[in-house]
């Protein structure tokens, strides 16, 4: 750890020494004066502006070019006005175009930022660093999202109530807009000043103009807003709003005889509610009781061969409105490799598969759950105006249980017990917003019965953690801590101890033990970095993160490993504005060393790459990963370090001009190691065509193949030694996905996924490890010849010293993973926030042969096979006060 620090030291001087160049000269605020509707009737929304209370106030404009070349006029003037009454703020926006036909009103669902656009972004906390965005494109679609951490971060699930009316005429195209004040949030002053920026996208030209110019080299976004003065004697409106729900399914699989639980089709139907409470004009209530998530989009198709979980995104309403609030990633940074992951809360936790699977006897069918039902969950979230955030977070799951029967008698086994998650969250601004300090707490608490002693009792977690900003909050520097402690039983300490995460049974780690009395855990972590992003071409970020061996998150939060310490270097010089054929071109280097608890340097690794986007629109990239130096601690599954051979891998992408109707692009990496013992490449291509504005269609298709020489199979036992088995896997992978968006209005639409996917993986050449650390790839394993190892019926018989014994046994290891999800959802906004879903899901999963072609298995799992479907109906409506 040392080591790291002294590297970290270093880095940092040299780069503080580099970085010397002109800074930008602080920006000057443009200010906006509005006034108040008294007698005056507020204006129809309807996209002319035309009453008399538009001519309160003066026009702006005067906007200034942020692309494709800074600093410059516009092609096309935009204009706009704000009044207001006691509830409402009102905009008038016109966006003179001199070709108005060629005006983009490119159609899609709700937040699509399709063709010409225009963006209104309010901080009304004038905290600096949020900011609420109301987005209306030429074809009055809506966006809207809430800006945090100075416009890094985004939430574009929020979804508040607002109005807006679009008209085009000779002159271009006007848009007018009516906000209520209670989907803002600011405070009691009698006198307001609020951050306003407007900006506007010619979506043929690629062109982007912002009222208030903000460089492209400056480290903030809503910082240098300009400003909206005059509100005045205006009162803060708490929210109160109720959505019940009623949905009905239907389900038809293909009928199992004798199974009671498969007779071909089953339905329910059920009913919840959501709400949203306003506490304050700052913090807001949301809960939900017996939540549904039925027209959610199903995870795309995954496998992984190293043990390690997968990581999904959230995609349930619910959990991701504020999500940016509850935020607290472990190690997070712009050099990457880093566990980027990595979180103290994963709400993915919550409602998951159940963990559990029932003993069965002969003749026995069963069926459970294919998610833990939520009871209910609650949120306390919001921002003051004195720069405290807050987030509270509380849920409950219900107790799960297995029906099983032998198709006479029924009996019930708990596969999931009755849990509750905790997650509480702050942060307060305060060096007039360049500084915050923060803090988070986790818990997880199950009341475990039956035969779930495997599972964690209780698990809590929590950490500090801070950001200093300077120099125009170009410079920062940045840290955090977390910690972590579960407790259960000896069972479930030992699970964790020897998970693939921890692996406290590595033969080779001294600093490491097994405890097979321990009824708890305990670790830490953290990190810390210094950075430039902003005032100059140049940017960096250096840094060193680390985690202890006990570290575990994974009952509320995501963690890949622990035992680890790492230094990463990030170096950037990028030009903004155009010159010869580019728009933009950015060159990237990053560099990394990586080491345990117990001293070992376990990797050196170097990346160089740039990306580029050209004058006619198209963008490219390359780079390349070098590896001279990688060890392993989880490659045998607790067995020693292993020494991955040096290798480098490459890549490259491009897209076409995304303003066309017709688009494709593509990425393709190719990876060889030493000898040639692994070769991968990964290839991706789509198009995208859109005909007519109402409907867009995208097609993509990947393929992948991994040749390795050396992939762990498993673990065997031979005269009191360990035999870690590996075998060479020719590994194929072929995946497509289509979407077909039809938009018949802003409110009204028809989206389509479909999402065919087969993984093949064949073994051969079985062997063992001989030298785990070997550099020399004939020196690391003895391969067992034919009269060691024999083929059987699904498995193979391994009589390693040749005396016509069976020592031991290894299952075949081939597989072939087949799958198919689609998902139609026909969505209708028919009044403002109140929803109706029709939903037909679809889609199998299979295992085929892998000895057959790699479509073959597709066509024999998923074509000739009848697909689970689930036809769904689900009716919202939204009450607000």
């Amino acid at each position: 750890m040392k080591k790291a620090f002294l590297i970290t030291l270093t880095t940092v001087f040299f780069l503080t020494q580099l970085v010397s160049q002109k800074e930008n000269t602080p920006i000057e605020k443009r200010k906006y004066f509005t006034k108040k509707l008294e007698g005056e009737k507020a204006p129809e929304i309807d996209g002319v502006l035309s009453e008399e209370c538009w001519g309160m106030v003066e026009w702006s404009s005067d906007f200034t070019q942020r692309d494709p070349e800074e600093g410059i006029p516009p092609t096309e003037k935009t204009k706009f006005k704000v009044i207001y009454d006691d509830k409402y703020l009102y905009l008038g926006i016109q966006c003179l175009d001199s070709e108005p036909d060629k005006i983009n009103k490119r159609l899609a669902r709700r937040d699509g930022f399709e063709g010409d656009w225009i963006i209104v972004s309010i901080d009304s906390y004038h905290d600096l660093s949020t900011a609420f965005c109301f987005n209306v494109t030429a074809a009055n679609v809506k966006g809207d999202e809430v800006l945090s951490s100075n416009g890094n971060s985004s939430d574009a699930s929020w979804n508040p109530i607002w109005y807006s009316k679009v008209t085009q005429d000779t002159e271009g195209w006007t848009t007018e807009m009516k906000i209520p004040f209670s989907q803002l949030r600011f405070g009691a002053d009698e006198n307001q000043v609020w951050g306003l920026q407007v900006s506007r996208k010619i979506f043929r030209k690629n062109e982007r103009t912002n009222w208030q110019h903000i460089s492209k080299s400056e480290a903030g976004w809503v910082s240098n807003f300009g400003e909206l003065h005059g509100i005045e004697n205006v009162k803060p409106q708490r929210q109160l709003e109720l959505q019940p729900y009623i949905v009905g399914s239907m389900e038809t699989y293909e009928k199992e005889e004798g199974n009671p639980y498969r007779k071909g089709r089953e339905g329910k139907f059920s009913a919840g509610l959501d709400g949203k409470i306003g506490i304050t004009n700052d913090i807001t209530l949301d809960f939900t009781i017996n939540p549904d998530f039925g027209q959610v989009e199903a995870d795309p198709a995954a496998i992984t061969l190293d043990a390690f979980q997968i990581f999904f995104n959230e995609q349930r309403p619910f959990f991701i409105e504020n999500k940016n609030i509850f935020d607290y990633p472990v190690s997070r940074s712009v050099a990457g490799n880093t566990f980027w992951n990595d979180n103290l809360f994963y709400s993915r936790r919550i409602g998951k598969r159940p963990s559990g699977y029932p003993q069965l006897n002969d003749n026995e069918y069963f069926k459970q759950p294919n998610n833990t039902k939520i009871l209910g969950a609650a949120k306390v979230s919001g921002k003051t105006k004195d720069g405290w955030s807050i987030g509270i977070l509380e849920t409950v799951t219900s107790k799960e249980f297995a029906k099983i029967s032998d198709g006479e008698n029924e009996r019930k086994e708990i596969v999931e017990p009755l849990t509750n998650y905790f997650v509480g969250r702050v942060k307060k601004d305060f060096n007039e917003r360049n500084s915050f300090f923060g803090a988070v707490f986790t818990a997880t608490n199950r009341k475990l019965e039956g035969n779930l002693d495997f599972m964690h009792k209780s698990a809590y977690s929590g950490g500090i953690d801070f950001e200093h900003r300077w120099k125009e909050r170009a410079w920062y520097v940045a840290g955090n801590t977390v910690w972590s402690h579960v407790s259960g039983s000896k069972e479930a300490i030992l699970n964790t101890q020897h998970s693939i995460g921890h692996l406290f049974d590595r033969v080779d780690a001294d600093y490491l033990s097994v405890d097979t009395t321990r009824t708890s855990m305990t670790g830490m972590g953290g990190h810390l970095k210094i950075g430039k992003v902003g005032n100059g071409n140049l940017m960096f970020e250096s840094g060193v993160a680390w985690r202890t061996p006990g570290l575990e998150l994974n009952d509320l939060g995501f963690q890949r490993r622990a035992d680890d310490i790492r230094h990463f270097t990030w170096v950037s010089y990028v030009w903004r504005n155009p010159f010869s054929i580019f728009n933009r071109l950015q060159v990237n280097y990053n560099h990394w060393s990586v080491f345990d608890f117990g001293g070992n340097l376990n990797s050196i690794a170097l990346n160089v790459n740039m990306n580029t986007t050209f004058k006619n629109n198209w963008s490219t990239g390359t780079g390349v990963n070098i590896n001279p130096y990688q060890f392993s601690n989880s490659e045998l599954r607790g067995g020693p370090r292993y020494r991955y051979l040096p290798g480098a891998n490459m890549w490259y992408w491009f897209n076409s001009d995304h303003t066309k109707k017709f688009r494709f692009g593509g990425n393709f990496n190719y990876g060889n190691i030493k000898d040639k013992s692994e070769i991968f490449w990964y290839s991706n291509a789509y198009v995208r065509y859109q005909p007519i504005n109402a409907l867009d269609i995208s097609m993509s298709a990947n393929y992948n193949t991994l040749d390795k020489e050396l992939q762990y199979v498993s673990e065997r036992e031979f005269n009191g030694e360990a035999r870690y088995l590996m075998g060479t896997i020719e590994q194929r992978t072929v995946g497509v996905s289509l979407r077909l968006n039809y938009t018949i209005n802003p409110n009204l639409s028809i989206q389509y996924y479909g999402q065919p996917f087969v993984s093949r993986g064949r073994y051969s050449d079985f062997k063992y490890i001989t030298d785990a650390t070997s550099v020399d790839l004939e020196n690391k394993f003895a391969a067992y010849d034919t009269g060691q190892l024999k083929e059987m019926d699904g498995y193979y018989s391994i009589d390693e010293n040749g005396d016509g014994t069976e020592d031991y046994t290894l299952g075949n290891p081939d597989f072939s993973f087949v799958q198919f999800r689609s998902n139609l959802v026909m969505r209708w906004e028919y009044i403002p926030g109140s929803e109706l879903f029709f939903v037909w899901s679809q889609g199998g999963t299979g295992f085929g042969d892998p000895q057959e072609k790699l479509l073959t298995s597709f066509d024999n799992q998923i074509l000739d096979r009848k697909l689970q479907n689930i036809f769904l109906v689900k009716f919202t409506y939204r009450f607000i006060k």
